[in-house]
């Protein structure tokens, strides 16, 4: 993707990843965030003249900035919002006008058509996301007005996205890219979620065996856990466990293990912890099994991830 950074706005990236002590997010929402994996495509700054309009087609899950002017159009039922200022959140069924300073995530459920009655210059960004059970249970459209207000490091971070230079192909633009677009989603996710009381989102399990066995992962991520233990752990067969843990969280029980040890994986990497030291405290019988992991879930080496961290907080 096409997404540089000022100098000034890059000092702000590590403040920005940095949990802000007065927003504090409850652990289910943490632990959320942690296991968002987004892989941005090539990203886009676009001028609109009067009248204008901005088409995000189904099916293309997108980040979108307003850096100035305003954006209005038809939205669907189901889509939530939230006033950065107020701490309020409403659920938009009809017009929605954007301004400068807001953003929002779309996942491509629709067809989405703002026009700009005055002019409007957006930073567009599109997104994969990995399908997890948090994923899954995230809204259609997601707005948080007044983004810039509440959050003006992750707001200076999406301005500059989409700005085309030409580097020389610099090694770790793209996981440098990668981290700065993952800062900006998962600050305006944050910032919806910790507002809306009302939320839905992080998904929890109201199966207080499902989340015994959840919690047993997620404290010894590097276990290696069977099928056959978890099962036990929850108290069912193993068809029937395995059965409920998908329908409730979208995913395998293994898959699930797996996405708990990447994320692990990624705090101690960003920590400065070695390769080989992480490997071993995940529990792989060998440093090429744990890249190949690394590797299949986030595009990138664990060697290439802590440089890229390294780099972004130096």
């Amino acid at each position: 993707m096409t997404a540089r950074v000022s100098p000034r706005a890059s000092r702000n990236i590590a403040r920005t990843v940095a949990v802000r002590g007065d927003m504090t997010p409850e652990p289910a929402l943490e632990r959320a965030l942690s296991t968002i994996d987004v892989h941005p495509g090539r990203g886009w700054q676009q001028e609109l003249t009067v009248g204008e309009r901005l088409i995000l087609p189904r099916g293309a899950a997108a980040l979108v900035y307003v850096r100035a002017g305003e954006l209005t159009g038809a939205t669907h039922r189901s889509a939530c919002t939230v006033d950065a200022a107020a701490g309020t959140a409403t659920t938009v069924d009809g017009g929605r006008t954007l301004l400068a300073g807001d953003a929002f995530l779309s996942l491509g459920c629709h067809d989405l058509a703002l026009a700009s009655r005055s002019g409007a210059e957006v930073t567009v960004v599109p997104l994969e996301l990995t399908p997890t059970a948090e994923t899954r249970a995230l809204p259609p459209l997601v707005f948080v007005s007044g983004f810039a207000h509440a959050e003006p490091a992750a707001a200076g971070l999406a301005a500059h996205l989409g700005i085309a230079h030409d580097t020389g192909g610099r090694t770790g633009d793209d996981t440098i890219c990668k981290l700065m677009v993952t800062t900006v989603l998962l600050t305006a996710l944050r910032l919806w979620a910790s507002s809306d009381g009302d939320a839905t989102w992080p998904p929890r399990s109201d199966d207080p065996f499902l989340a015994r066995v959840v919690a047993a992962i997620d404290a010894d991520p590097g276990r290696e856990w069977s099928i056959d233990q978890l099962a036990a752990l929850g108290a069912m067969s193993r068809s029937v466990f395995a059965a409920r843990f998908r329908e409730v969280f979208g995913t395998s029980p293994a898959a699930h293990v797996t996405e708990v040890r990447m994320r692990r994986a990624k705090q101690l990497l960003d920590a400065g912890t070695p390769v080989s030291e992480t490997s071993r405290a995940l529990g792989y019988a060998s440093d090429e099994g744990f890249r190949r992991a690394f590797r299949r879930h986030t595009g990138v080496a664990p060697s290439a991830w802590r440089a890229g961290r390294r780099t972004l907080v130096g």
